[in-house]
C-alpha cells in the first residue's frame, strides 16, 4: 500500500481490490508474496500456536514468506473491538473469529474478502459468497466421559439417565457453552429458532442437581472435578489426551444431535500487510495448513479431500460420529445466542 494512503482508504481500495477477482489465481499469490516479504511481519490476535496447532502453520508461514510473527491471544468479540478502536493506527493484521461473529464483522466493516485458491472445494454453508469469511476447521460439540462413569452416555437422552455430574461451561459467558445448548436443541428436534427443548432438558438436569455451569479444562478433568463435560471435540481430544488418554476418558459426538460450527480468519481492513494476512487464509487452507490443524485435534474444513498422514489421522474421530451433527446457521445464531441467554436464565439457572 501506498505511504501517502490513510488506513481508511487503504482498506476500501483493498476491499474493492477484492471484490474484483475470485479465487486467487497463481499469478496474483505471487504477486502477494513480492509484498508480503517487502512487509516483512504479520501480526494476529486469537491465533495462539497452542489453538489448533496454529504454531505448525505460523513456521510454515514465516519460513515461506520470510517474515516475522507475533500474537495475542484475546477472543472474537475482543478481536473486532480492537479493529474496530485502531482504525488507521492499526497494530494487527489478522484475527480468527467464531462463525457468529463473521455476520458482525461484515455488518461493521471490519473484514477484507479474499478467496483462496481452492475455494470452490469448501463447503457452501462453510464460507461466504463475498470471501469475508471460511471456515478452515471445524468444532462439533462432544462428550467427554470419565472411565469411572458407569453407563457412559452416548447421546443427549442418555444423560437424563445417569447419576453423574454433567458439566455444560458459563452459558451465556462462553460460545462453547451456548453451542453445547444448542446442540441439545438440535438432538431434540429443535434449533436456532427453537431453544425450548434444550432449556427443558437442561432444567431437568438441574433439577436433578446434576448440572455443573463450569467451564471444562484439563486442571478440573485431573481433579476428578469433571465427570460428563459438553465441549468441541477438538477440546475433548486434547484434553483426554493431556490427562490420562483413552484409558481414562472416552469421546463421543452425541448419537441423537450436535451442532458443528467453525473458526474463520477475518482480515482487518485497516492493516499495512494485508498481502501477507491474505496469505495466511491461503496457507491455512493448503494441504499443509489442513493437515496442521489435524495434528492440533481439529478437524480440518477439507478432511474429505486430502489424505491426512497417520498420526495426523490418529487424533480425529471416525467420520460415521458425524452424521447427525448440524452445520450453526450463521446468519442467524448471533441474534438466536442473546434470545438462549435470557432463556437460561429464567428457566435453568433459576433452578442451580
Amino acid at each position: 500500500m501506498g505511504m501517502i494512503k490513510t488506513g481508511a482508504v487503504a482498506g476500501l481500495l483493498a476491499l474493492i481490490s477484492a471484490l474484483s477477482f475470485g479465487p486467487a489465481q497463481a499469478g496474483n499469490l505471487d504477486e502477494l508474496a513480492v509484498e508480503a516479504k517487502a512487509g516483512g511481519t504479520v501480526v494476529s490476535v486469537g491465533m495462539p500456536d497452542d489453538w489448533a496447532n496454529w504454531g505448525e502453520i505460523w513456521k510454515g508461514v514465516t519460513a515461506k514468506y520470510g517474515v516475522t510473527h507475533t500474537d495475542t491471544d484475546m477472543s472474537s468479540a475482543e478481536e473486532l473491538a480492537k479493529f474496530e478502536a485502531e482504525k488507521s493506527n492499526a497494530s494487527t493484521d489478522i484475527g480468527e473469529i467464531g462463525i457468529e461473529f463473521s455476520p458482525v464483522a461484515i455488518k461493521r466493516g471490519l473484514s477484507v474478502p479474499f478467496k483462496t485458491s481452492n475455494w470452490d472445494k469448501i463447503p457452501a454453508w462453510a464460507h461466504d459468497q463475498d470471501g469475508h469469511w471460511a471456515v478452515g476447521y471445524t468444532g462439533t460439540i462432544a462428550f467427554v466421559i470419565s472411565k469411572d462413569v458407569k453407563n457412559p452416555p452416548k447421546s443427549f437422552a442418555d444423560l437424563l439417565n445417569g447419576d453423574y455430574k454433567v458439566s455444560v461451561g458459563e452459558v451465556g459467558k462462553a460460545a462453547q457453552a451456548n453451542a453445547a445448548v444448542l446442540a441439545a436443541a438440535v438432538a431434540l428436534g429443535g434449533g436456532e429458532k427453537n431453544l425450548e427443548p434444550a432449556m427443558q432438558f437442561f432444567a431437568k438436569l438441574a433439577e436433578q442437581k446434576r448440572l455443573l455451569p463450569i467451564n471444562v479444562n484439563a486442571a478440573l478433568m485431573e481433579k476428578g472435578e469433571v465427570q460428563v463435560g459438553l465441549v468441541w471435540d477438538f477440546n475433548a481430544l486434547a484434553y483426554r489426551d493431556k490427562v490420562g488418554g483413552k484409558d481414562k476418558w472416552d469421546v463421543v459426538i452425541p448419537s441423537d444431535g450436535s451442532i458443528t460450527s467453525g473458526y474463520s480468519t477475518v482480515i482487518n481492513p485497516y492493516s499495512k500487510h494485508q498481502a501477507i494476512a491474505k496469505l495466511v487464509r491461503e496457507y491455512a487452507f493448503s494441504e499443509a495448513g489442513q493437515i496442521a490443524f489435524a495434528r492440533g485435534y481439529a478437524r480440518p474444513i477439507l478432511i474429505d479431500q486430502i489424505k491426512l498422514p497417520e498420526d495426523a489421522a490418529a487424533k480425529m474421530l471416525p467420520s460415521e460420529q458425524y452424521a447427525k451433527a448440524k452445520p450453526i446457521d450463521a446468519a442467524i445464531w448471533p441474534e438466536a445466542a442473546k434470545t438462549l441467554t435470557k432463556m437460561w436464565q429464567n428457566e435453568v439457572a433459576s433452578q442451580l
